[in-house]
């Protein structure tokens, strides 16, 4: 007899919709697995074959049985198939009308007890599903809360196959032992991401120009660059960016909660803020952009989608680490290739970089200030590492220097991230509206031949702007990115268009100049 059960393989963050077609019949006896299974798949037939026999339910001893998994040329690989593979076997012998597997997704990894356990990327396997027009599925318990994330879903959170049998036969349901849960339990903790509950742009002193710089990247989603000595404030800013953010919205709280299940760090619930990260400067290339051995997991630019990554003392990191995140930076994309499997996932992050000027972080551009003492060559050295392709693909640079005695007014009155969110909110819902049925959400995302066709530059600002170009000052690719942070200061000022003032500002935000706040009618 055959029937089929369905089931979701993932390649990156992209789902694919299997059928596991299991035939029982007379031949030699014994269970085979083709359609390109790998090893912990060929495993699935031990697990499964003592799940069935501990659930008190025949086994086909007598009986060949073949389990195919099509598509047949789609590399199959994880231990959540064997839910759909026990359910797919007790269909084909007649213990399970094989109706009541029709529109319904089967995802677990099962013991040798017929007791289900978590996996990873239940989220992205449950969209997958929704997506292929699949409206019933059968996930391990825990994992409910995560599958019920998706609109119009019937989400079963079952403890074990015997449960799930007696669901789809319509008999009593028995009780099991609860699901465990699959990730670890940290033995220490500490204020880890917490600490920015805690903090507010009104705490920062001075830096008038850097508080509105981080306010545009917010606005635009621009990348930013931080530069100057220990102690000026540049992870400071940059922890308060995430405050600047509003709520994200509910295709982004998806894309993001996926992103976090499918990398296996588990989730709990839906993502609603802007997530920070900040790996260590000695993080390895896979861990930043995606990759590792067997399944193919998204790296902290992709968990960082839709927030912030900052990427502090971003000299001392790898040079192949700095290399690999053009394409992302420029894109907001990442392609992952690991032997036959190609990944693409999604890192729409803003990134922060932030650099000394020199390995001790002492230098001065004034003689008397300078404390620095490094030689000339491991300066140059360092600074070469943010500089050339990679800071062309920054949109805004601020040099920072430390507070001086004229910026420590403490009764003078700061903007909170609360006041400042919401000019940044109304920046984006202009944003939204104006980009409206097309295939981006920010200014920073435009691409760049259709902001001089749909959205141009006054003339007078086009002018200036090809001048810095022709000049040698900017690149075409910096020409672009001075085009899209204009039309974000002219947002954030709820003009309709950019004047030739958001293009100065604009060319300063890019280049790293001063500006005058008093014009754009801010309080510095």
């Amino acid at each position: 007899m055959l029937a089929t059960s369905r089931t979701v393989v993932l390649q990156g963050s992209l789902g694919h919709l299997v059928e596991v077609q299991v035939d029982i019949s007379p031949g030699v006896v014994g269970a085979t697995i083709v359609g390109r299974p790998d090893a912990s798949l060929l495993e699935a037939r031990d697990r499964v074959r003592m799940a069935i026999t501990h659930c008190a339910a025949p086994w086909p001893a007598t009986r060949r049985v073949t389990i195919l998994l099509a598509p047949a040329d789609l590399p199959k690989r994880g231990t959540h198939f064997d839910l759909a593979i026990a359910v797919g076997i007790k269909a084909a012998d007649g213990t399970i009308p094989v109706d009541a597997l029709t529109g319904t997704v089967f995802v677990g990894e099962l013991g040798l007890d017929g007791g289900l356990r978590q996996v990873p990327g239940v989220l992205p396997m449950v969209m997958a599903a929704a997506a292929a027009g699949i409206r019933r599925v059968f996930v391990p318990e825990p994992s409910a809360v995560e599958a019920a994330l998706v609109p119009d879903m019937e989400v079963f959170g079952v403890r074990s196959l015997a449960q799930v049998v007696a669901q789809l036969r319509g008999d009593e349901v028995p009780v099991a032992t609860p699901v465990g849960a699959s990730g670890g339990t940290s033995l220490l903790s500490w204020r880890g991401e917490d600490r920015r509950d805690d903090v507010d742009l009104s705490d920062l002193v001075g830096v008038a120009d850097a508080r509105f710089a981080l306010e545009v990247a917010a606005a635009g989603g621009h990348h930013l660059l931080l530069s100057g000595p220990k102690g000026a404030g540049k992870t400071s800013l940059a922890e308060r960016l995430p405050t600047l953010m509003p709520d994200l919205t509910r295709e982004e709280s998806l894309e993001l909660t996926a992103l976090h299940s499918l990398s296996g760090s588990g989730t709990r619930g839906l993502i609603l803020r802007p997530p920070f990260l900040a790996p260590h400067h000695d993080v390895s290339k896979s861990s930043l952009v995606g990759g590792g051995s067997g399944r193919v997991r998204p790296g902290e630019i992709s968990l960082a989608h839709c927030g912030v990554l900052f990427l502090d003392e971003f000299p001392l990191f790898r040079t192949d680490v700095i290399e690999a995140l053009r394409q992302p930076l420029e894109s907001g994309e990442i392609r992952v290739v690991r032997g036959d499997e190609s990944a693409l996932f999604p890192a729409r992050s803003t990134v922060i970089l932030a650099a000394n000027p020199c390995p001790c972080g002492e230098y001065r551009a004034v003689a008397r200030e300078n404390r620095c003492t490094c030689p000339e060559v491991a300066r140059r050295e360092y600074r070469r590492k943010v500089s050339g392709p990679i800071a062309d693909r920054v949109d805004v640079v601020r040099h920072l220097l430390p507070t001086g005695p004229a910026d420590t007014d403490r009764f003078a009155v700061r903007e909170s991230s609360a006041e400042v969110r919401v000019r940044v909110t109304d920046a984006r819902a202009r944003q939204a509206a104006r980009y409206a049925g097309l295939g981006w959400r920010l200014n920073s995302q435009t691409p760049g031949h259709l902001l001089r066709e749909e959205w141009p530059l006054p003339d007078a600002g086009q002018a200036r702007l090809d001048d810095h170009v022709y000049s040698g000052r900017l690149s075409r690719r910096g020409a672009v990115r001075v085009h899209r942070l204009a039309w974000t200061v002219a947002d954030l000022s709820r003009r309709e268009r950019p004047s030739d003032l958001d293009v100065d500002v604009a060319l300063a935000l890019r280049t790293g100049a001063e500006f005058s706040l008093a014009a754009l009618g801010r309080a510095s």
